[in-house]
């Protein structure tokens, strides 16, 4: 069949190209610095490929090669290097292993303190691909020391360097409570939570993700993020002109709305409430997603946190999520925080039900969307 037949000929390809492979090792060695240069590149553009080559990387002893160069070479070499590491490391939690196993990690570290930004953030960005698979390669990570300068680089002018330090701490963070008290034992949250007010839109995505995977853990990490003045300002945010944005803002404020009644009214106290029933007005699909969660839990506390969320119309796009979204883990999260309010006393389940009844009013059919 031509399927077979287009198998065997990307196993050729892939064969071909794992002979390429060590054509390019003996020229890392080469004594001309853009020959090195480029054969990095080449090798690293290879392994970002594909799997298999990624393993050839490792199979072939190349890695060993490029961690002791990352102690010697110039600097474009090194970011180069630290470019294959990442594109082996990115595939698989074994390939990370295997990049740890070769000291790499130790070696990664060590350019995080050159003074080339460009190599601080090639080695920045492998170092999150490593950490992102699980806790144990996130803690190696945190063990060869990598934390405290990539809260440096987040105080860099570069914006690049900047948005990859914040994303390699949340690739750490996000596994779990210690790895995330390890991140905010550096500092971190004194440096990211002000970058929410940056002008870079990627920047903010990359800060307010980190944000959330910080306070995600444990209400002691969620009040040290709101100890980081994120409120009232990250609610301007919901309505950021980067879709992403929008989305990471409002995970963050859910973050730390989920865990205890007071931080919940924090968010009630500083505004927040209207500008979350804004955003479930104005989102649709998966992004609507962490506004409806958060309206939820906020009115899950108490009835005077749920009557503060009647009070700012937060019912009636509640209801809408139910009736208008398509997909059933939307339309059971939408349902889950219609509960949440309801179920405090008769009057709070009223305002449920005088909004569905409208709702049902206004719209004829479930098809019409």
């Amino acid at each position: 069949s031509s399927s077979a037949a287009s198998d065997v000929y990307k196993r050729q390809e892939v064969l071909q190209q794992a002979g390429v492979m060590q054509l390019l090792r003996p020229l890392l060695l080469d004594n001309v610095p853009s020959i090195q240069q480029s054969a990095a590149l080449a090798l690293g553009r290879l392994a970002n490929y594909n799997e298999e080559l990624a393993e050839t990387v490792v199979s072939g002893d190349i890695l060993g090669q490029l961690v002791y160069s990352l102690s010697d070479q110039n600097r474009f070499y090194k970011k180069s290097a630290a470019f294959v590491l990442r594109s082996v490391a990115r595939h698989s939690p074994q390939l990370a292993q295997a990049v740890v196993d070769s000291q790499a990690v130790e070696a990664l570290v060590g350019c995080l303190e050159e003074f080339d930004p460009n190599v601080k953030e090639s080695a920045a960005w492998a170092l999150g691909y490593v950490a992102r698979h699980n806790g144990d390669l996130a803690q190696e990570v945190v063990d060869k020391g990598a934390i405290a300068p990539l809260v440096l680089c987040v105080q860099e002018p570069e914006l690049s360097l900047k948005r990859i330090a914040a994303s390699s701490l949340s690739d750490i963070a996000k596994h779990s409570n210690d790895l995330a008290q390890a991140v905010v034992d550096q500092g971190a949250i004194g440096h990211l939570a002000p970058l929410i007010m940056n002008s870079d839109g990627k920047l903010k995505r990359e800060v307010c993700q980190a944000l959330a995977q910080i306070a995600k853990h444990s209400v002691e990490l969620a009040e040290l993020v709101v100890e980081g003045e994120i409120f009232p300002k990250i609610f301007t945010l919901l309505k950021d002109s980067d879709e992403v944005v929008r989305k990471n803002a409002a995970t963050c404020i859910r973050e730390v709305a989920k865990h205890t009644p007071e931080l919940a009214q924090l968010i009630v106290n500083a505004g927040g409430v209207g500008s979350l029933v804004d955003y479930v007005n104005e989102t649709h699909g998966n992004a609507r997603l962490p506004g409806i969660m958060t309206l939820g839990y906020i009115s899950a506390f108490s009835e005077t946190l749920a009557l503060a969320v009647v009070v700012s119309k937060g019912v009636a796009p509640l209801g809408h999520a139910l009736e208008k979204e398509t997909e059933d883990h939307i339309k059971a999260a939408a349902a889950w925080s219609l509960g949440q309010i309801g179920r405090h006393s008769a009057d709070h389940a009223k305002a449920v039900a005088d909004c569905n009844i409208c709702l049902l009013y206004t719209s004829p059919s479930p098809r019409d969307s």
